[in-house]
């Protein structure tokens, strides 16, 4: 799986996500403009001890991204856009190994020119009200993991094992 950022604006954010990319083994492609610079002591905060690990791609902008990703979608993958103006549910749609999900700006989401020639592959998670959106970095964990999860959990570890106790045997 991969996870790409559309010109994300919060460091924190970045961070977070780029940690949950490291604990899946998910690249992580960001797309230019950012707003903050990628060395800033808040992406590593937030990333903790696990930003070094980020397998990390960076583009110029979306067309750049599109076409140095262009073989991996002849090949198969698809590209999933989150939007909260989506038709359908993350959870309505069939997610593959190889597929990239987006996420655009915190405050103004993916821009509409790229969702309007994609709206079979725009995505939402349900909100209750009249909620704009959740965080940025828990969307994509959301989405993520449920992506993963329909597709068995790949390499991830089956179980956990405490610090300094072990479980009994049921």
């Amino acid at each position: 799986m991969k996870i790409v950022l559309h010109e994300p604006g919060i460091a924190l954010n970045t961070g977070n996500i780029g940690r949950t990319c490291v604990a899946t083994d998910t690249e992580l492609h960001l797309i230019r403009p950012y707003g903050f610079v990628i060395s800033q002591k808040e992406i590593k905060r937030a990333g903790m001890d696990y930003w070094e690990k980020v397998k990390l791609f960076q583009y110029v902008d979306y067309e750049d991204f599109m076409e140095k990703n262009a073989e991996a979608f002849q090949k198969g993958a698809h590209l999933w856009y989150a939007t909260t103006k989506a038709r359908q549910a993350y959870t309505d749609v069939s997610f593959g190994p190889d597929d990239y999900i987006m996420l655009g700006n915190e405050s103004r989401g993916i821009p509409e020119e790229i969702l309007v020639e994609h709206p079979e592959s725009c995505i939402r998670i349900p909100m209750w009200g009249d909620i704009r959106s959740l965080n940025l970095a828990n969307s994509a964990a959301i989405i993520l993991y449920e992506a993963l999860r329909q597709n068995g959990f790949p390499e991830l570890s089956a179980k956990g094992e405490l610090h300094r106790l072990h479980w009994k045997d049921s």
